[in-house]
């Protein structure tokens, strides 16, 4: 059955091979990375945090955060945590921890497209968790961060999570000389 005046079955099919074409053609975009190209760095990080897994981590948990903002179901980033984020969080209680930050409308989301800027570099711990702190320069409001992920079977997982909105400076007011 075909309906009329939508995309078809094969509009994802179009897409695909549209991307594909693009970055075929597009320069700087290929499959694999030669290896004398530096990999892209938000900032310097200790040796030993590569720094695409520790934005990838940084970006997965805000993400998780804003879909569990945004259908209020706190499940799936309380199941992304470490076994002792899971006991000490329910989804309940990751709600409540987190209602501030929706009753204000930030967008999580939003950093999800800008880089971030650090306070603390990702860095391993003396205790083997990796900690992340920082903040994304957003306008009107931006997003700070602070995230610990430890190393369960070889992967990181999220430990513990602080999430505030950053709100732009206020102006300073021109001081008056008597």
């Amino acid at each position: 059955m075909r309906l009329n005046g939508g995309p078809g079955l094969f509009a994802s099919a179009r897409l695909l091979i549209a991307l594909g074409l693009i970055g075929a053609s597009a320069p700087g975009w290929t499959q694999q990375r030669p290896p004398e190209q530096p990999r892209p760095q938000a900032q310097p990080q200790q040796a030993g945090v590569d720094p695409l897994v520790s934005l990838k981590l940084i970006w997965s948990a805000l993400a998780a955060l804003d879909h569990a903002n945004q259908t209020g179901n706190y499940s799936v980033l309380r199941d992304l945590g470490a076994p002792s984020f899971q006991t000490n969080n329910s989804a309940a209680t990751l709600a409540g921890l987190f209602q501030a930050l929706r009753a204000q409308r930030v967008d999580v989301g939003n950093a999800l497209i800008v880089m971030p800027t650090f306070e603390i570099a990702p860095t391993i711990l003396p205790n083997g968790l990796l900690r992340a702190r920082g903040s994304f320069p957003l306008r009107p409001t931006g997003i700070g961060f602070d995230l610990l992920f430890q190393n369960v079977g070889g992967q990181w997982r999220l430990f513990g999570m602080a999430v505030v909105p950053v709100g732009a400076q206020p102006a300073q007011q021109p001081s008056t000389r008597r």
